[in-house]
């Protein structure tokens, strides 16, 4: 009895998380070519700097990393359908997917910035209603940089 309810339960299920993830996908696959990038870059950043790489680590960073991407997209779709309904825009879940992937692209831009040696720091949300990418550039002072070289 209680496998023809499971027989049942599980496809329902099923499409329901295959129908809400469908308009999702494009956002969780934008997600791991940064999660990637940002791994690739931040090994390069480390190896310049002399830093001791340890694959555990480096999997553990990125698979969390990936595991807290899931939850945003999926709070993202969320609020999609709650409030981007009742607005007749996704207005929330634009906002939270921009803050989220801003913060993502801020990262790997100053690790690729720190792995070549450019002394300049990358502040997405500057961007923002600039016309110009240099406004949201910023200069790293002196004292920072032996102050992260230090660490």
């Amino acid at each position: 009895m209680t496998e023809d309810y499971l027989s049942h339960l599980l496809p329902s299920i099923g499409g329901a998380l295959a129908d809400f993830y469908d308009t999702l996908t494009p956002w969780l696959l934008f997600g791991l070519v940064l999660i990637i990038t940002d791994l690739r870059f931040g090994i390069k950043k480390a190896v310049k700097r002399g830093e001791e790489i340890r694959g555990s680590t480096a999997w553990r960073r990125t698979i969390n990393k990936m595991a807290d991407y899931f939850c945003w997209v999926t709070l993202a779709g969320l609020c999609g359908r709650s409030v981007g309904i009742v607005l007749g825009i996704p207005i929330v879940s634009m906002a939270l997917l921009l803050i989220i992937y801003g913060i993502e692209i801020s990262s790997c831009l100053n690790n690729y910035f720190e792995y070549k040696g450019i002394k300049k720091r990358f502040n997405f949300f500057k961007l923002i209603g600039k016309k110009e990418i240099d406004d949201a550039l910023e200069d790293i002072p002196e004292e920072a940089q032996e102050a992260e070289l230090e660490e």
